[in-house]
């Protein structure tokens, strides 16, 4: 690490001491793109990433509602309104117990390179709450939504912020605040994406996390004239992108074999078909039950409190949560003859591990890449509301599928390094930066 890049890092976590995630998220894109800023000064001169690692406005307000029995519970409402050079602030919302501003700014820091790689007009934008749906009636989720939204709708709309779905927040979340948004505003605009399909939301949009990942993982694997068509998959997480991942993976003909929730992961050595990932569908999002019972019910195997990293596989997808994934389980992963890693998750994995990744010249997918297809289909959805318009399931799907090939081709542009490698870490934060660099500079000092 330069003298440079250390003296920038050191002002960062001065200026925002305990956010570890946002420095985390600061440091990898700094040790990427800073080389190349040299190389360019005019972004030097602009002072291009000072401005990028403050956030244009953070809002912070009080959540109260009440309880089924009458009790009121006040909880903390966020929203990080990160960079808008390429357009109205996009990302989205996250409900869980350990949310706090500084998870937030990681995530709406990523959120700024991960939209600009799609091509499409967004910024980038998270928020959310240290709310948690889980153990919540229909009606107290609903009264928590109203209220949240009460205060967050001055501050949103369809051409200033367009929130969306994130842990914790689904289709019902997605629901209630659309709802309460347009209750008090009177009209009826894009301003969520991940709606329901018959009032606004677009086809695809649940898929589209887990199908992009697997759309850029493939693109990795044909530079080595290689597929996933028969190759073992360990996947982890039991949710959304987990799901999806599983469903394309299927697909393509390649043999998923593990999910996981909270409790542990199941390892199914026979495969996850489409019937049991239709069990899986049903578990987790209608009964919400854990996925062990998947292990009672197809008498597979179990492993309590642990990850599916020590399985054997050709190809990795860690969907579950930030740093779910370290250097020990990296090096498992390489010892075990992985040879392709797509994050479906928000920096799901360790800088030790991505470390432990590239330099043991695995083809790996930074989340910023591999799981930017949900924020592209919610760009989709965004011109979809602005025509009046709802495009068929073949149609959304081909153009997320010309997205993520776009953004691969990208990132082999900026990320091949001199032996022929492609590090994709360095490529895609150096074409993110670069479209919001040059929007920034286009529009002064803003």
């Amino acid at each position: 690490m330069t003298t440079k890049i250390q003296e920038f890092l050191e002002a960062v976590v001065r200026k925002n001491p305990g956010e570890i995630e946002f420095h985390q998220a600061v440091t990898e894109v700094v040790e990427s793109v800073m080389p190349f800023i040299e190389e360019n000064p005019k972004y030097e001169e602009a002072r291009i990433l000072k401005r990028m690692v403050e956030p244009e406005r953070v809002i912070i307000f009080r959540v109260p509602w009440v309880t089924d029995k009458g009790e009121i519970k006040v909880n903390r409402g966020f929203r990080v309104e990160m960079n808008s050079a390429l357009g109205p602030y996009k990302g989205g919302l996250r409900f869980h117990s350990n949310v706090n501003l500084g998870t937030l700014k990681f995530l709406a820091f990523e959120q700024i390179f991960k939209n600009s790689l799609t091509s499409l007009p967004m910024g980038g934008g998270k928020g959310g709450s240290d709310f948690s749906p889980k153990g919540k009636t229909d009606n107290e989720v609903m009264r928590f939504c109203q209220s949240f939204m009460t205060e967050l709708q001055r501050h949103i709309g369809p051409d200033t912020d367009v929130p969306a779905g994130d842990i914790g927040v689904g289709a019902r979340e997605i629901g209630y605040l659309f709802g309460q948004y347009k209750r008090i505003r009177n009209e009826f605009t894009g301003v969520l994406t991940g709606k329901g399909l018959n009032w606004g939301g677009s086809r695809i949009r649940p898929e589209a996390t887990g199908y992009g990942c697997v759309y850029f993982v493939e693109e990795m694997m044909k530079t080595h004239d290689d597929s996933l068509q028969g190759k073992v998959c360990t996947v982890s997480g039991s949710g959304n992108v987990a799901q999806y991942t599983v469903q394309k993976l299927i697909q393509l003909g390649a043999k998923v074999v593990t999910v996981s929730d909270t409790q542990g992961y199941v390892y199914d050595k026979d495969g996850i078909d489409q019937e049991k990932l239709d069990y899986i569908l049903v578990l987790k999002n209608i009964r919400r039950g854990r996925i062990r019972e998947y292990a009672e019910k197809f008498k597979c195997e179990f492993h309590e409190h642990q990850r599916p990293w020590g399985v054997p596989c050709d190809a990795a997808f860690p969907s579950a949560y930030q740093n779910e994934l370290n250097g020990d389980d990296a090096r498992k992963l390489v010892a075990n003859g992985c040879r392709a890693v797509g994050e479906g998750a928000n920096m799901p994995t360790t800088p030790e591990g991505v470390r432990v990744f590239l330099n043991g010249k695995v083809l790996f997918g930074p989340g910023k890449a591999a799981n930017a297809g949900g924020v592209a289909t919610s760009g989709l959805e965004m011109s979809q509301n602005s025509m009046r318009l709802s495009w068929p399931m073949e149609e959304v799907d081909r153009r997320l599928h010309e997205i993520m090939i776009a953004i691969h081709k990208n990132c082999v542009k900026y990320g091949r390094d001199a032996d022929g490698f492609v590090n994709y870490v360095k490529g895609a934060n150096i074409a993110g930066f670069i479209r919001v660099a040059d929007a920034m500079i286009d529009q002064g000092l803003v």
